[in-house]
């Protein structure tokens, strides 16, 4: 029986691991790590924003490439892997453009968007 429990409260906190992050939650807490000064660096929502915004920008370039091995047009020209520095102030600063009744959209959504304004092919 105890099993049974442990399993499905595993279950439970699955869709929520599983969700992406807001543009809220993520200046939320990208505002308090910027108040925290040095000592956010040792806060777990360090890893947090930086992981969401590393696995957003993996996927986008992802979806560049597969779209060019389709032969499609790429849906932005950013410069080679490594070569795009954008900094945390930049992200943030283009994230609070975002009007709050539409900060609900995933980060990855935002990440892609601003991507493809400041990479523009044309």
């Amino acid at each position: 029986m105890k099993q049974s429990i442990g399993a499905a409260a595993w279950l439970l906190l699955l869709p929520a691991a599983a969700q992406a992050m807001s543009v809220e939650q993520f200046l939320t807490k990208a505002h308090a790590l910027q108040a925290g000064g040095p000592a956010a660096a040792a806060s777990p929502d360090l890893a947090l924003v930086r992981d969401e915004i590393k696995s957003s920008a993996v996927a986008y370039r992802a979806d560049i490439e597969a779209d060019r091995a389709a032969g499609k047009p790429p849906r932005s020209c950013p410069p080679p892997r490594g070569q795009a520095k954008i900094d945390s102030k930049t992200l943030v600063a283009s994230f609070e453009t975002i009007p709050a009744a539409n900060r609900d959209m995933s980060v990855k959504t935002a990440f892609y968007a601003f991507m493809d304004k400041r990479y523009s092919c044309r």
